[in-house]
């Protein structure tokens, strides 16, 4: 299986290399490969505004995490588009340890399309770490963003925040001063293990202070983009832990 793994990297190396100009070779989707994203998007008229889903996702559990963004079925070549010019592939590593040739064609299908593309992958095996070197090489050769999450809940998660995030200005994603009472609080939160900065600025977001984080329920935190009902549980066991016993 892993001779099988590697083989389909260097292949897939040998094709995203050969010829920069590579648009993906499938017949079937030549059409498609060489469509502007902007204009796919253009296709679902008012749907610009919802997170568009390829139909073979239907039964996907990640859907129902899905809560905080309207989403829609669409026929689009991803699985996920989160904006006109960004899109995802999900990606079971169970799946892909059964199937390694299957990531090969839809990246293929794929071909140059959309500016930010992402490679959802959920770790759903014991051991993922040979799986995860092979693909962090796959998404370098094809100019993907390799995001890892440990649940269904999560997946949806992290697409909720894309496209929340989508048509947000600057300042709210770029570094605050290093002095500023925001950094501190973005600092004390990111302290906290399964906290990253992306979830401490979301957290500050919709409860606006350290207090209101404190303060918030479970189901709360959990409803919150990025997050999902294992990451929420972690958050609120630290903040209310007894500090002396």
């Amino acid at each position: 299986m892993n001779d099988s793994i590697q083989n389909v990297a260097f292949e897939f190396e040998k094709e995203f290399t050969a010829d920069p100009n590579l648009e993906g070779t499938s017949s079937n989707n030549s059409k498609n490969d060489t469509e502007p994203a902007e204009k796919l998007a253009a296709k679902s008229g008012s749907s610009s505004h919802n997170l568009l889903v390829n139909p073979k996702q239907k039964g996907n559990p990640i859907l129902k995490s899905v809560r905080n963004v309207p989403w829609e079925f669409e026929d689009i070549v991803p699985d996920y588009q989160m904006g006109r010019t960004t899109c995802a592939l999900f990606l079971s590593l169970r799946y892909h340890n059964l199937h390694p040739e299957y990531i090969h064609e839809r990246l293929k299908q794929l071909g140059k399309m959309y500016d930010l593309r992402v490679l959802l992958a959920q770790v759903d095996i014991k051991d993922p770490h040979h799986l995860l070197k092979n693909l962090t090489r796959i998404c370098i050769l094809a100019d993907m963003t390799l995001i890892l999450a440990w649940s269904p809940e999560e997946a949806g998660k992290i697409l909720e925040t894309y496209k929340v995030y989508e048509n947000k200005p600057a300042d709210h994603i770029m570094t605050k001063s290093e002095s500023s009472p925001y950094l501190q609080l973005v600092q004390i939160l990111t302290s906290i293990k399964p906290i990253n900065k992306t979830d401490a600025m979301t957290l500050l977001a919709r409860f606006k202070t350290l207090k209101g984080v404190i303060l918030a329920t479970e189901q709360q935190l959990s409803e919150c983009p990025g997050f999902g009902a294992t990451k929420a549980r972690k958050l609120y066991s630290v903040l209310h832990e007894r500090f002396c016993r």
